[in-house]
């Protein structure tokens, strides 16, 4: 596996490949991978020829208060994983390679109102340091697809629209989220739980799914739904930060007319905040 940490690196290995008429797939990281990121890696090698991994913990996307100088670095693990399971490429900038004239001179990209809700709300210019970074980094490695887990679904609603309204020469694929057995959604962040929350974690999940059969039972007070759901959080030793069903392509509230749903959730647990989601469509 080759390794490069700047961009005139990336993109002569990029020009090799287009040269010999390889397709390209490229799945961005934050490192401190785990089996989730991983399959996707190994779904980039079913579908393309070569595989390109980036690992690249973006300041641009942490707000005040939040992880940016604890978030996990295991570079030297990272790498051997990735070597592990057939990626051709790590790109591993850093920030000067990525912003060379800082934050705060770097131009940005709002995707409207698709970033307005659940995590947006919660994270004020969150989704502008994510489709920023997602952006320079399609420039950056010229992929003909992008592999992104469904885990953060919102995330993976922006980067389409975003790729889509500015022409992005690249597929966009969603996988489905990488679980433990519990349910638990895999993430960088369970590694800041103990033992003892890491059980009660998988809860999450479990009251998503309840809530995902109330609807599909035919409940449709959607307020009383959440509410319910954020006690049952409560209970169990979380502090919801929210918990709503939405339209899964606009992610605006649901309606009464809606036959589509996702259900998003985000919620601490001591410290650590996880997020997770689930999207199904209804038969009858």
């Amino acid at each position: 596996m080759h390794i490069v940490h700047t961009l005139p690196e990336l993109r002569s290995f990029v020009n090799a490949q287009k040269m010999k008429g390889h397709k390209i797939a490229f799945v961005p990281t934050m490192g401190n991978l785990h089996e989730g990121h991983l399959s996707l890696v190994l779904e980039a090698r079913k579908r393309a020829d070569i595989v390109i991994c980036s690992i690249f913990v973006n300041p641009m996307q942490f707000g005040e208060n939040e992880d940016l100088d604890a978030y996990p670095r295991t570079l030297k693990e990272d790498t051997k994983a990735l070597e592990s399971n057939t990626c051709d490429l790590l790109f591993a900038p850093n920030a000067k390679e990525v912003y060379p004239n800082g934050l705060g001179e770097q131009s940005r990209i709002e995707v409207p109102n698709l970033g307005d809700y659940h995590c947006g709300a919660s994270r004020p210019g969150h989704f502008v340091g994510v489709a920023t970074v997602v952006a320079k980094l399609f420039n950056m490695v010229q992929a003909d697809i992008a592999i992104f887990g469904e885990k953060d679904f919102q995330q993976l609603a922006i980067i389409r629209k975003m790729a889509s309204d500015l022409c992005f020469p690249v597929e966009i694929i969603g996988i489905s989220t990488s679980r433990e057995l519990s349910g638990l959604a895999r993430s960088s962040r369970n590694g800041y739980l103990n033992a003892s929350q890491k059980q009660i974690a998988a809860t999450l999940y479990q009251v998503i799914l309840t809530t995902r059969d109330a609807l599909k039972n035919g409940n449709r007070d959607y307020a009383a739904l959440a509410e319910q759901a954020k006690m049952q959080l409560i209970e169990a030793g979380f502090k919801p930060d929210y918990f709503n069903i939405a339209n899964p392509d606009t992610l605006a509230s649901s309606n009464l007319n809606d036959k589509q749903f996702v259900i998003l959730a985000a919620a601490y647990l001591g410290t650590t905040r996880l997020i997770d989601n689930l999207s199904f469509k209804l038969t009858h």
